[in-house]
């Protein structure tokens, strides 16, 4: 990629969080992530080109230096940052524009300081394996997956419900979603096969922001906030069904319900794989007593685990992402104290933000802080701190998001598993009588450092999202309790057509 000769006619609008907007090549594997500031700005930049540099360099650093360390090299994307012409940004935020959220348009896109983040494009893997079908690519934000035990903890019922079930009360309320999701992030995970599946099946039937379907770089599954629009989950069978479909069977003798199964067990797969190299720490089996493993909201029953391990390889993608949440030792309620000790010391001593690494730099020093941490309060500023660059860090692993790339791969060619790289692997379904076969890879991304002045506003969340879940007693509106079609009915009712197909 010639930076020099970049044409924004060769790219286009892939998606936008809060603060990024970013755009993807049209035939090179890469994405550019670009910054973003209030619209009101637009004129008046909100900071310095050379300010912007150092921002996206510290999301490089943190995810280079310190999450890479705790989550596992194979999994981290880290890129690098990169000076584009200005008259490509602003041609390319034209471009971008028509294609963006109304709801993400309070916004606007860094026109001035010409930075982006380059990484790779997630969503369309080169595996290179010979095959003819297009890869998938699943993309799931797992949230936070355990139910806190601090001490600091004041309501009761922090230690019962899981964050993401009470904030789905919130959400709903506020009227971000017209539906709550039924998933529960401690399913996903628990290392048990039928709660992972459960919890997975939820995502499908309401993705929300949590769950999405690449199928050669293009989203062909996900919602969008604020709709009304119904997913098309005859139309995810039709997408999904070719992958599915073994031997000389017809691919009308695959039934609807079979191909569902068979992608969430390959994806459970995925998740549980360990997929080579070095851990940090052991598995995650004796992180809480079993009562402690369940979230109370969560529609699983729990008398239908029969026999299967309920740990997570401690390798596995999702066992280094709980470890690095479980950095959160005091739940908010705790640290907001600390944070606030620290905030009188940098009102007192300003030169001092620079000595305790409140902005940075995110380097070994900042992750020997985080690993040598104190167990016991000594009342120092220096304790305070770490904790809360713990805090932060274990905000990161609860807000990020796992990338799974599926390409299947040919059945005579399964046992050739030595070749690929560390983080591409071979993936059988050993559940089903006849399983597919598929080259794949897992990454971790959104990775951006927590703003240590961001502490506030998360006490202020917290609070409001238990008060919102205990003011309605864990009740919703009957419109947002009315479920979708239950995918494995649509599954259902899709096989009965397809009895009824000329063979």
């Amino acid at each position: 990629m010639e930076l020099d000769k970049m044409d924004e006619n060769e790219w286009k609008y892939h998606g936008e969080g809060n603060k990024s907007l970013v755009v993807s090549h049209v035939q090179l594997p890469r994405v550019l992530r670009l910054l973003k500031y209030p619209a009101e700005d637009c004129e008046n930049p909100p900071q310095t080109p050379e300010q912007a540099f150092r921002q996206i360099q510290n999301v490089v650093d943190f995810s280079s230096n310190v999450m890479s360390s705790l989550l596992g090299e194979k999994f981290i994307h880290s890129g690098e940052v990169v000076k584009l012409p200005l008259e490509f940004v602003r041609q390319l935020s034209i471009r971008a524009q028509h294609q963006r959220p109304a709801m993400r348009c309070d916004k606007v896109m860094d026109i001035y300081s010409g930075c982006a983040l380059c990484l790779p494009n997630l969503t369309s893997p080169t595996l290179h394996q010979p095959t003819h079908s297009l890869p998938l690519c699943i993309e799931i934000k797992p949230k936070c997956g355990f139910l806190p035990s601090s001490k600091h903890v004041s309501k009761d019922i922090k230690t019962k419900v899981c964050r993401f079930c009470m904030h789905q009360h919130d959400k709903v309320a506020r009227g971000k979603w017209k539906r709550r999701s039924l998933y529960c992030p401690l399913d996903l995970f628990s290392g048990n096969r039928q709660r992972m599946q459960f919890a997975i099946r939820q995502l499908i039937e309401e993705p929300q922001n949590n769950f999405k379907i690449f199928k050669g770089g293009q989203c062909i599954y996900s919602s969008k906030e604020g709709s009304d629009d119904s997913l098309d989950l005859n139309s995810l069978l039709h997408q999904l069904r070719p992958y599915f479909t073994y031997g000389n069977n017809r691919i009308s003798h695959v039934t609807g319900k079979a191909v569902l199964n068979d992608f969430i067990q390959v994806l459970v797969n995925a998740l549980l794989s360990g997929g080579g190299g070095g851990g940090h720490g052991g598995g995650v089996a004796d992180r809480c007593g079993e009562g402690r493993s369940f979230c109370e909201a969560s529609l699983f029953n729990k008398e239908r685990i029969r026999h299967g391990s309920q740990d997570l390889n401690s390798n596995s993608v999702l066992s280094r992402i709980l470890q690095t949440q479980m950095l959160d030792t005091l739940n908010i309620e705790g640290l907001h104290p600390l944070y606030r000790r620290v905030e009188q010391h940098l009102q007192d001593f300003p030169k001092e933000r620079s000595r305790l690494q409140v902005d940075g730099p995110y380097n070994e020093a900042f992750l020997e802080t985080l690993q040598k941490c104190p167990a016991e309060d000594d009342g120092s500023v220096e304790y305070a701190a770490a904790k809360v660059h713990q805090y932060r860090v274990a905000m990161t692993a609860k807000d990020c998001s796992i990338m799974v790339a599926l390409v299947p791969s040919p059945e005579e060619e399964e046992e050739d598993d030595d070749e690929g790289l560390s983080s591409q692997r071979w993936l059988r379904d050993f559940h089903s009588t006849r399983p597919p076969a598929f080259s794949y890879s897992v990454s971790i991304l959104d990775l951006d450092p927590k703003p240590f002045d961001s502490i506030p506003c998360q006490l202020r969340l917290d609070q409001r999202i238990v008060s919102c879940y205990l003011r309605t007693g864990g009740a919703l509106p009957k419109a947002s309790l009315q479920p979708l079609p239950d995918i494995y009915a649509a599954a259902e009712r899709d096989d009965c057509t397809l009895l009824f197909h000329p063979v």
